[in-house]
């Protein structure tokens, strides 16, 4: 079924006959009917749930190996010292957290998914481009990234091929995107204490056998800003999904509470553990949950790979549903008669698939290489939306619901600003492996500066040529 054509009244008037329901979401529908949604706006009639559901929804994609290998690097790969490695760590989650809960209060404003929203930063057409991106970013490469570890871990705990305990997972995860948003909170919801439980008991034993006064190998500022990055490239890489799981919510939701939660919940990792963790020197040739686990005594490494499978899981399923949401997003033009979201949500299940597939010979790397790229764009386009979401703070809904309903709505402001942002951070302020802009080469201390450049450049232009829309 295809997804419904926006329109003002369904996205900007409640229905007076239908109050707002505050049931819980896994209560609601049964687990096994399909989503019919898409990236229109929910009725009043089918809103639901509480923010506090937002909790659990975000934070438990945050408790796993991902979050855990992204302090492992800031120590291991960076040189970092285990105190400057925190900081860096909580200061990148932190910003991406607080983005995160600013974006997600627009989701029972309108009802409508976070790239829906973006038509009124890039207007209609030019948010083509960020969605399409989006759905590449979050359906190839996190859902590869994610699920790959989760692959491993299946592989150490059972012996199976890595390609078959890649394929068992992505099964699974497809399944649950499928079905679509409220089996997809009820999936987090169970899968949270889990987790929390596991990884603090791993978390204990790691911090006994870890070396806390570790200083690192002098990585100095531009090592800081490179684990500054990678952590807010994860956090913030979730920023363009903020209101997909928040739009169900009454349109009567508490702003505060959607924010609090929806931040609050995304702050939550263990890049801490990891952080410990890398302050062991791993075995040479382990894989990366290998490494993690091979601090823990059996029955807890164990246990610690059951929870990188859950993980892995409760995030790949959050990548692959977000990614068909914002290509069923783009306009009817763009898409083929056919593709509903829940086929999208199959199709990109199996490119990520491919991804994943192909990155299985050097997993480690790989994850390094997409965590310190992925924030290149998320930057920018946050600086864009941001600034959009305070230009319209005085704006009645029922003019934004125009906006994001009338296919002529245009904003070229928006994305001049975000190819701006990409075009001038990335050329000058890059520091990776295949490429070092000129700026880093010339003074190495700088490190990486791409996302605090790119993010201030798009945000500054945008508020300096946007132009308040005049309606007709």
């Amino acid at each position: 079924m295809s997804a419904r054509p926006l329109t003002e009244a369904m996205i900007s008037t409640p229905a007076p006959e239908a109050p707002p329901r505050t049931e819980d979401p896994a209560t609601t529908r049964p687990a096994g009917v399909v989503e019919t949604s898409g990236a229109g706006p929910v009725p009043e009639a089918e809103r639901h749930g509480h923010p506090r559901q937002l909790l659990w929804t975000w934070a438990a994609p945050q408790v796993g190996w991902a979050t855990a290998y992204i302090g492992v690097l800031a120590v291991a790969a960076f040189g970092l010292g285990f105190t400057e490695a925190v900081v860096a760590l909580v200061l990148g989650a932190a910003l991406g957290a607080v983005a995160h809960g600013f974006l997600s209060v627009d989701g029972p404003r309108f009802g409508v998914p976070q790239m829906v929203l973006g038509r009124l930063s890039f207007g209609h057409k030019g948010n083509a481009l960020p969605s399409t991106v989006n759905a590449l970013v979050a359906g190839i490469g996190w859902f590869a990234m994610n699920t790959l570890g989760g692959a491993f871990a299946l592989n150490s705990l059972t012996g199976l091929p890595p390609l078959a305990c890649l394929l068992i997972l992505v099964a699974l995860e497809v399944v649950v995107g499928y079905v679509g948003h409220d089996l997809v909170h009820r999936f987090e919801r169970y899968a949270l204490p889990v987790l929390a439980v596991i990884f603090l008991l791993a978390g204990v034993w790691i911090f006994k056998g870890a070396h806390l006064g570790h200083a690192g190998s002098g990585g100095g500022f531009g090592a800081f800003l490179l684990a500054f990055s990678a952590s807010f490239g994860f956090t913030a890489g979730w920023n363009p999904c903020a209101s997909d799981y928040a739009r169900y919510l009454p349109r009567t939701t508490s702003a505060r509470a959607t924010g609090w939660y929806s931040g609050l919940g995304l702050f939550l990792s263990v890049s801490v553990i990891g952080a410990a963790s890398g302050t062991v020197l791993a075995p040479e040739g382990a894989s990366p949950t290998d490494a993690f686990t091979g601090q823990l005594p059996g029955w807890l490494a164990h246990l610690t790979l059951l929870a990188i499978i859950l993980g892995g899981m409760a995030a790949s399923t959050l990548n692959v549903y977000s990614a068909s949401v914002s290509l069923a997003s783009l306009t009817a033009r763009a898409l083929p008669r056919g593709l509903d979201r829940a086929t999208l949500t199959a199709l990109t299940g199996a490119v990520g698939t491919i991804a994943a597939w192909a990155s299985l010979d050097d997993a480690g790397h790989a994850f390094e290489s997409f965590l310190l790229v992925i924030a290149y764009w998320t930057a920018p386009w946050l600086g864009v939306v941001l600034v959009e979401q305070w230009r319209r703070r005085r704006t009645p809904d029922t003019l934004v619901a125009r906006r994001l309903s009338d296919p002529r709505h245009t904003n070229a402001a928006g994305l001049i600003a975000l190819l701006a942002g990409v075009a001038v951070s990335v050329p000058l302020f890059s520091h990776q492996e295949m490429y070092v802009g000129p700026l880093p080469a010339h003074w190495p201390g700088l490190g990486d500066l791409t996302c605090p450049v790119g993010f201030a450049v798009s945000a500054l232009l945008h508020a300096l040529l946007a132009r308040t829309p005049k309606e007709s």
